[in-house]
């Protein structure tokens, strides 16, 4: 099963001066078993903040690897869905949060973060957590 990688675990094995060496390790064996999922509001994120040129232009290279999941409408209401269901339920979450979990669930990819909201959202919604 693919498994979507989000923001953190990037920026944990990417962006840091040292990088969480058991987090770089997993990653390297999902990508090396072609079960990497990316989308573009992710790699948004990871982009984003990166203050040297040079820094942002490795970061870019490195990413080309790995293309975009597709992103449509469906996977826009369902994240506002899944933001009512949370918000019904007393769980508030960020709009990419709720899309990482409306792509996970529509296009049946696990979640691999250190991002503990996904626990919250996972006891409400129908998402699975890629566990190492």
């Amino acid at each position: 099963m693919r498994v979507l990688i989000d923001t953190c675990i990037w920026s944990q094995v990417l962006r840091r001066r040292s990088p969480d060496v058991e987090l770089a390790h997993v990653l390297e064996d999902l990508i090396r078993d072609s079960r990497v999922a990316i989308i573009g509001p992710i790699r948004q994120e990871l982009l984003s903040g990166l203050a040297n040129p040079s820094q942002f232009k490795r970061l870019t290279k490195a990413l080309q690897a790995f293309e975009d999941l597709e992103l449509g409408t469906a996977h826009f209401i369902k994240a506002a869905e899944f933001c009512n269901i949370c918000r019904g339920e007393g769980v508030q979450g960020s709009t990419i949060d709720f899309l990482i979990c409306a792509v996970a669930h529509l296009d049946q990819v696990l979640i691999f973060t250190t991002d503990t909201d996904f626990k919250i959202y996972e006891k409400h919604l129908p998402i699975k957590l890629y566990t190492v």
